[in-house]
């Protein structure tokens, strides 16, 4: 994965150095739109993928993210960071992750994705009459014994990150509705 993680981040940077040359004849929200069409599609390709990867390689996508969100707001590159994702109200690298994989897992649910995704999920079925039930909770696998590739796959990873959801949003009904209260949730969740 570390592979495919340096051809983001190449061609992530190439985009934003690209825009860094232009950045003097634009404005924030122009600048910002470019970023959004050249730098954030390169960032968040297969980023379901991505899940459970060590901090180091996440770090160096997070990076990336860092430069644009400074570029944006015209920052210095010593400035903090988290006051300016803040601003713009851009989800950290890891949370974006988070964030697709618990969006497929939706749709997977709802009949929205192929079969072969939602093929690898399974409704919680306790043995015997449970409050948690009636809780929306997906199955977990048994552990792998692959312990670099197994707990990383999207049959594990997916459960995972849908049983830590609340309620009050995994019993979302529409799609939009789930989106703003996921990114909501995980917006609190990272900077408050």
């Amino acid at each position: 994965m570390s592979g495919h993680v340096k051809k983001i981040v190449r061609a992530a940077s190439f985009a934003l150095h690209r825009i860094g040359s232009l950045r003097k004849y634009l404005d924030t929200t122009s600048t910002e739109r470019l970023v959004h069409a050249f730098v954030s599609p390169r960032l968040d390709y297969c980023n379901s993928l991505l899940y459970g990867l060590p901090a180091k390689e996440i770090q160096k996508l997070q990076r990336i993210q860092n430069s644009a969100a400074r570029m944006v707001t015209r920052c210095s590159k010593h400035s903090h960071i988290t006051p300016i994702l803040q601003q713009l109200h851009w989800l950290p690298i890891r949370e974006r992750i988070t964030y697709k994989v618990a969006l497929l897992t939706y749709k997977a649910l709802h009949d929205m994705a192929p079969m072969y995704i939602a093929d690898l999920l399974a409704q919680y079925q306790p043995s015997r009459s449970l409050r948690s039930s009636t809780q929306c909770l997906l199955r977990r696998p048994p552990p792998s014994r692959t312990t670099h590739y197994g707990d990383r796959s999207f049959a594990a990873s997916a459960p995972t990150i849908w049983n830590d959801l609340p309620m009050s949003i995994r019993s979302k009904t529409s799609l939009d509705s789930f989106k703003t209260a996921l990114k909501t949730h995980l917006f609190v969740n990272c900077f408050c």
